[in-house]
């Protein structure tokens, strides 16, 4: 009995030291990642003719109360570019007009919010702050090369890493009048980088990405479509509200 207990107890250590070690090392990975992607897409930037493009990256402002974080700003006489960098790795699946795209790493499904939308969100941020017109403004969702883009019916530049200076490249119509340089040292100058403030963001990033998970049960798996209640002739079920476009049934209800 008291050699079975001390078995018992034993095996629970392994399982817990090995529970640490394997939430030390996913963070470890996920900041490294993080450092590399950011690495890259800089050294990428970098080869732009410094003289044509200011670079901003990380630059976070308030307006109305809201604080909103940018991964990179290009300015320059060609447009202002509002890069966001997804380094995710994968097959990704979206559609520029559906709230939700979706990652697949080998039978796993994710879902994440359409960083075409999150970044026409900044361009607006962008624009009120800068007094700037949107069409001023060249919108570029960027992935790392280690994605399999699958994006249908878009108009907003998807591109992955190495293709991105050949995307920024393409606009060559004068479409910014205004001082360059002032627009640099205003977004400067703005740029909020309080820790507290900073580290606030992160979990309201955090806590939007945590209902949005719940709120994926609540679209259809096959079409991306919205999952409705409806009334059937067998009863009410719940399914996607794309029929008959999409025959998909979540489950049927008996009330």
């Amino acid at each position: 009995m008291y050699s079975t207990l001390k078995l018992f107890l034993e095996l629970m250590i392994i399982i817990i030291i090995i529970s640490i070690l394997s939430y030390i090392f996913n963070c470890i990975y996920i900041k490294v990642r993080g450092f590399f992607g950011e690495f890259w897409i800089n050294r990428e930037l970098h080869k732009l003719n410094l003289k044509e493009y200011k670079i901003l990256k990380d630059i976070m402002i308030k307006i109305e109360g809201k604080t909103h974080q940018i991964d990179h700003i290009i300015l320059s006489k060609y447009g202002i570019f509002v890069i966001e960098t997804k380094n995710y790795f994968g097959k990704i699946i979206g559609n520029e007009y559906k709230e939700q795209w979706s990652q697949y790493l080998g039978k796993n499904k994710y879902h994440f919010h359409n960083p075409i939308w999150q970044n026409y969100g900044h361009i607006k941020t962008l624009s009120e702050y800068l007094e700037l017109p949107e069409d001023k403004f060249i919108s570029i969702v960027c992935f790392s090369n280690q994605c399999k883009i699958d994006v249908s019916k878009y108009k907003t530049n998807v591109t992955k890493l190495d293709n991105l200076n050949q995307v920024i490249r393409q606009y060559h119509t004068v479409i910014i009048n205004e001082d360059l340089d002032k627009l640099y040292q205003k977004l400067i100058n703005t740029n909020i980088k309080d820790k507290r403030i900073r580290k606030q963001h992160v979990k309201n990033i955090q806590e939007n990405i945590e209902k949005q998970t719940q709120d994926t049960n609540m679209i259809c798996p096959q079409c991306g479509g919205k999952i409705i209640k409806k009334k059937g002739k067998y009863g009410h079920f719940i399914g996607c509200s794309n029929y008959p476009n999409c025959n998909y049934i979540k489950k049927r209800s008996t009330k």
